[in-house]
């Protein structure tokens, strides 16, 4: 399990936990064995979760000038989450992303979640699981 600043997640035990400090929170990232990895970052300055949903957006297309995007709207914890389903190829691969952004009592939240096609029916499970088990109080 991980938890700090009022957010926690479960992730599987042999999936890997790495964590970063920023200027304004922290990102926390757990990888599978293989393509699949859940992202998690928190910005206590409360940054608005649209220009954060289209800054990670735009970061990805610099990279991926091919990628296809669809906005998304859904609720994450009873809150409007915004961000991006999106499709792109890469290293012969293609990966689907999803980004969710949203308000916590003490900051922006931005998840998003990511694999390869090879390993997205073993994996959806997975983020679905880390998903269910987010809490933020």
């Amino acid at each position: 399990m991980f938890q700090e600043d009022g957010v926690r997640f479960q992730y599987p035990s042999n999936w890997t936990l790495t964590r970063e400090n920023s200027d304004n929170g922290w990102t926390v990232a757990v990888q599978s064995l293989n393509s699949a990895f859940f992202v998690l970052t928190f910005d206590a300055e409360m940054p608005e979760v649209g220009t954060v949903a289209k800054t990670v957006l735009e970061a990805l297309r610099a990279d991926y000038p091919g990628l296809e995007a669809e906005e998304a709207i859904e609720s994450i914890l009873g809150q409007p989450a915004v961000g991006h389903d999106i499709q792109f190829f890469a290293l012969d691969f293609t990966n689907t992303c999803v980004t969710r952004c949203f308000y916590a009592e003490t900051g922006t939240v931005l998840a998003m979640w990511q694999a390869t096609d090879l390993d997205l029916d073993e994996a959806l499970p997975v983020f679905q699981a880390i998903r269910a088990s987010l809490r933020v109080d």
